[in-house]
């Protein structure tokens, strides 16, 4: 059985798409010859892989298994052709990985720095996700490696313990719940919140929350860093949900309190994960190795 990588790529763009017509056109192929590649790859394998409708295509189960098996094909010929071109122009190897709020801001920077020292041909690009958009990415092989919450992660992901990541409220030191050492994040509902923008993936996972209690929470201002959130809480802006590490650096310098939430949500165990330790590339190998040493300390 032969696989065309062309006709891969056409698929991924297909099913991506809900549309051969659409899928043609990211693949940069005529419809016709489209429609023939995806026939001749269902000819090959004896399966229907489109349910064919007037409004598109859907993926039947043999083509959700193909998808899957695809993404992981073109990734890696893509992750392949990247390394060697890079190392046949003189430039350096990259590794790409996904984290969310919390380990791109409190557990990564260090462990980072401390590789990027160590290895000064491999570049790092991290990238801020939510915790089940990275198990998503992962799974699929969208994405080779991740650092998110353990909770989202499916069976069939590797991972490792790197942490934990408690949530906790923090609040002015003179404010209402100062002296509280836990509470419900449903007691605070009526309160106004500082937090970060929309688009941080830790703001979607507390706005996610809030809505399945029915809360609507009512934030004051939104800001990119926890340390500016923090200043916010101190000046009586509002409360705010930070992660337990930079709560108590921030509560060093600054007039708040920290309460810890009761809530089982808010408290989340962190893991660098991937789909396969054992098939990433070198470069990402020896993150992972350098990550999994870090976690131990």
């Amino acid at each position: 059985m032969r696989f065309d990588l062309v006709d891969l790529q056409l698929f991924i763009a297909v099913a991506d798409a809900r549309s051969i017509t659409r899928g043609a056109d990211r693949a940069h192929l005529a419809l016709a010859s489209a429609s023939a590649r995806i026939k001749g790859l269902e000819d090959a394998l004896g399966v229907t892989l489109l349910k064919r409708g007037r409004r598109g295509v859907e993926l039947t189960p043999a083509g959700e298994s193909l998808l899957d098996h695809a993404r992981v094909i073109i990734h890696g010929v893509e992750a392949m052709r990247g390394d060697l071109a890079k190392f046949a122009s003189g430039m350096r190897a990259s590794v790409q990985l996904l984290a969310n709020t919390a380990g791109l801001s409190e557990h990564l920077p260090r462990a980072l720095a401390t590789f990027l020292r160590q290895h000064p041909d491999i570049n790092v690009e991290v990238e801020e996700r939510e915790s089940t958009d990275i198990a998503a990415a992962i799974a699929s092989g969208a994405a080779e490696l991740g650092f998110a919450a353990e909770h989202a992660l499916p069976g069939n992901i590797e991972r490792f313990a790197f942490g934990e990541d408690r949530l906790m409220l923090v609040t002015a030191r003179r404010g209402p719940f100062a002296e509280r050492r836990q509470i419900d994040f449903a007691e605070v509902a009526t309160c106004d919140f500082v937090g970060l923008t929309n688009a941080a993936a830790l703001q979607m996972h507390i706005a996610r929350h809030a809505a399945r209690l029915g809360m609507r929470l009512h934030v004051r201002a939104r800001l990119r860093d926890f340390d500016a959130i923090c200043q916010m809480v101190a000046a009586d802006v509002g409360v705010a949900l930070v992660p337990e590490a930079a709560a108590r650096r921030c509560a060093q310098t600054m007039p708040i309190a920290i309460i810890r939430l009761r809530d089982s949500w808010a408290n989340r165990r962190l893991a660098i994960c991937a789909r396969s330790f054992k098939a990433l590339p070198r470069p990402a190998k020896l993150l992972v190795e350098h990550l999994r040493q870090a976690a131990l300390r």
